[in-house]
């Protein structure tokens, strides 16, 4: 049941993700001339059904989570009844889905064509409604493990045939179900519930561990399996990106404020 349910709620919800991206993309290239008026029309058309997707990701979340950790302990699968803020990121979503206009208004602004602007725009909008859709998942998965007692962890669940060495390392370890599990813009990585007894050591998956740390030795010039040298936590880490919470970096990359989002990949969200 346990592997049905889980590719179930992983198409489920990788269709919701696609459809919704698809929506927000072709409504924001509709735009037009992309003034103050457009991205009030925009925002004003795509919030409900982004709020609505949020909403459903939040609700499949927590019937997947629910099945799977009655089937685990051998108790009910009621769900928990999960209720997502609208404001996700502590932001009126009113603003945040403004944001991607800002981004053609300060391309063009630099003397790009409007076409790039337009692209950059979109690539903007894409990280938005893809990390709040992430948001949404952490968020009821947090409130299903306040819930449910009889288990403490959850693992991260990759997704696809491609995923990035951030998550492929991350998914090696295991997350106290009382803490938002840590994401990264874009991140469209499932969850798990652990058994008890099953996750005794904060690395759940050494093979896996190896086996991205030989992949990152290709372009760093060393790894090693037990996170030593380089230290694991020069790898992958957990920093604060204020709206969207806790997120996943290398520390190298640890930026202070806005002016260094863009040295960070996909955190203009």
């Amino acid at each position: 049941m346990s592997a049905a349910l889980d590719a179930q709620y992983g198409q489920i919800t990788a269709l919701l993700r696609s459809r919704l991206l698809a929506f927000v993309t072709a409504a924001f290239q509709a735009s037009g001339a992309y003034r103050d008026a457009d991205a009030a029309a925009f925002v004003e058309q795509v919030l409900p059904t982004v709020l609505g997707a949020q909403a459903q990701m939040g609700a499949l979340t927590d019937a997947y989570l629910s099945q799977t950790i009655g089937a685990m302990l051998g108790t009910a699968a009621t769900p928990a009844g999960v209720s997502l803020p609208e404001a996700l990121r502590g932001v009126a979503p009113e603003e945040v889905y403004a944001r991607p206009y800002r981004t053609v208004w300060s391309a063009l602004a630099a003397g790009k064509s409007m076409t790039q602007a337009v692209a950059e725009g979109t690539t903007r909008l894409s990280q938005i409604a893809s990390t709040d859709l992430q948001l949404a998942r952490t968020s009821a998965a947090q409130q299903v493990g306040q819930a449910r007692g009889g288990f403490s962890y959850y693992r991260r669940v990759l997704r696809g045939s491609y995923n990035c060495a951030l998550c492929t390392i991350a998914s090696t370890q295991r997350y106290s179900k009382e803490r938002l599990m840590p994401i990264h813009p874009g991140c469209d990585c499932g969850i798990a519930p652990i058994p008890p007894g099953q996750a005794a050591q904060q690395v759940i998956d050494p093979g896996l561990l190896q086996a991205a740390h030989d992949a990152v030795a290709k372009g760093v010039g060393r790894s090693d399996a037990g996170g030593r040298a380089p230290d694991y936590r020069d790898v992958i880490v957990t920093r604060e990106h204020g709206e969207i919470g806790p997120l996943l970096a290398v520390r190298r990359q640890n930026f202070t404020g806005p002016a260094q989002v863009p040295d960070l990949p996909g955190t203009a969200a």
